[in-house]
């Protein structure tokens, strides 16, 4: 198979520092996530202004300097999907993020697990192409590495309920079937996503921080899909906490 020819040469063909110049000054600690309307209103919270933008094919990135309790976050609404979004994290890191707080929502294959509650993945299972080119071929990757106690007993010391287990990452939306759905949940998974393998694969490949968690939205199951609060504007109180928990999060690192 390709995707077990990985390659440790740390020096590619084309490399972010070819085209990024580092930034002085950039915040080290930054936060983003993928749902448009919880960024917007995350970043209308606090006074900001634009440091520099970036792209991927044709989306624009904007990258916001935030003051939050005296200190400066980076702010930036990351793109769906692990390439897009491993590309972007790569123009952070060029520019001088050292550590990112990464929140989103994921769909739940536990229909125990409610809408907008917290859930921290314990691992990540590799389906999706972009963690190959940054870490050997294997069936799932650690996350949070070097930070799973923090974020834990951040929760805990403040009380804030959450479910643990691995996530199953995944690039094919439409190719979620019943049978590949059951395979996930004997091996761990207690929900889905698209990014977070190939995110962590990023920051053991680069040794940075990423501290990465979701918030429920939607329940798959084998006999169907139940939408729930997936849809951007729906409980967008409950979201606005997440979204500041995400903040507290990045402060305290």
């Amino acid at each position: 198979m390709i995707l077990e020819e990985f390659d440790q040469n740390r020096k590619a063909i084309i490399n972010p520092e070819d085209l990024i110049e580092p930034i002085e000054g950039f915040p080290q600690t930054a936060v983003s996530c993928f749902a448009h309307e919880t960024f917007a209103r995350m970043l209308a919270d606090f006074d900001h202004e634009l440091i520099t933008t970036t792209s991927m094919a044709n989306i624009e990135i904007p990258i916001y300097r935030v003051f939050a309790d005296g200190r400066e976050l980076a702010l930036f609404n990351a793109p769906v999907g692990a390439p897009a979004c491993v590309a972007i994290l790569e123009d952070l890191i060029a520019f001088g993020m050292k550590q990112l707080v990464l929140f989103g929502t994921c769909g739940v294959l536990d229909e125990e697990i409610r809408e907008t509650s917290i859930i921290i993945p314990t691992a990540a299972l590799r389906d999706e192409g972009t963690s190959y080119h940054y870490q050997p071929a294997s069936s799932e990757l650690e996350v949070n590495a070097g930070l799973q106690d923090f974020l834990l007993n951040f929760l805990d010391q403040r009380g804030i309920s959450h479910s643990l287990g691995k996530v199953w990452t995944t690039d094919g939306i439409y190719r979620e079937t019943a049978d590949k759905l059951r395979k996930r949940k004997e091996a761990g998974a207690v929900c889905v996503d698209m990014e977070c393998s190939a995110v962590a694969a990023l920051a053991a490949f680069r040794g940075i921080n990423i501290c990465h968690f979701f918030y429920a939205a939607d329940h798959l199951s084998e006999e169907a899909w139940d939408m729930r609060n997936l849809a951007n504007h729906t409980d967008l109180d409950e979201k606005d906490k997440v979204a500041n928990l995400a903040i507290q999060i990045a402060l305290a690192l």
